[in-house]
């Protein structure tokens, strides 16, 4: 299957509510760093066990402030997890577009926001959508096995440090079920006419908590699963406090 099917294919999941965990599945990009120091992410989750389906783009800064904008409410959304580690939440409408089955457009119209994709399998996404496809589910949950699976796809991918699991700004444990990839073969992005420019692997490696940013551009379709929110450990926060530097 091409990335649109599997786009299409995810508009029509349901949540997960019978594990103990906080549930999401459909697809994004993992990350996308800017050689300007600008960072780009996508999330498009049509399935939520804590609210509805939603969108959600990433975007650091070149002086490493991060801005995540989502169209349901914040702790509804990426920032129930990543909120300690952004300084601005925004409501914004997000509109996704294919025009190919590796072909996607980016919008928010009220934030002067575009950014276009190409995407392309190489010979190591191909291997391991392979395997993939055909490892036993309890694997994609194992904490160890997807240790291992990140150590070794970074390197392999060119993509720098992948971790598919530790705990985000927020505290929770998390679980990212990168089962098919493709990686960026180009994009184009501008905000309020400001022009991102090429592509590239950034001289420090980007992250939020645990999870990294990898340094070539990743589209993965699958899930996340997050520990449920806990009071006493974890952090209710959609965007990190003012007065903590």
């Amino acid at each position: 299957m091409e990335p649109r099917d599997l786009a299409e294919r995810a508009e029509h999941g349901r949540p997960d509510t019978t594990a103990a965990a906080e549930n999401f599945a459909g697809w994004g990009i993992m990350g996308l760093p800017f050689r300007s120091g600008h960072v780009l992410g996508l999330r498009r989750f049509p399935a939520s066990s804590v609210g509805p389906g939603y969108s959600s783009v990433w975007h650091r800064d070149p002086n490493g402030a991060w801005t995540f904008y989502s169209d349901v409410e914040p702790l509804q959304s990426c920032n129930r997890y990543f909120g300690l580690a952004v300084e601005r939440f925004v409501r914004a409408a997000i509109e996704i577009a294919w025009s190919g089955p590796r072909s996607l457009s980016v919008r928010m119209p009220a934030e002067a926001f575009n950014w276009e994709l190409e995407l392309a399998p190489t010979p190591v996404t191909r291997a391991m959508n392979a395997l993939g496809s055909v490892l036993p589910e309890k694997l994609w949950h194992s904490a160890r096995f997807l240790g291992v699976m990140g150590a070794v796809a970074g390197p392999a991918l060119g993509a720098g440090r992948i971790r598919l699991q530790g705990r985000a700004p927020n505290g929770q444990a998390f679980i990212a079920n990168a089962r098919l990839t493709w990686v960026v073969a180009s994009s184009r992005a501008q905000m309020d006419e400001v022009d991102f420019g090429e592509p590239g692997a950034l001289p420090e490696q980007a992250s939020l908590g645990d999870f990294m940013i990898p340094q070539r551009g990743m589209f993965a379709a699958g899930g996340a699963s997050f520990e449920p929110f806990d009071p006493d450990r974890h952090a209710s926060c959609a965007t990190r406090p003012a007065d903590d530097p």
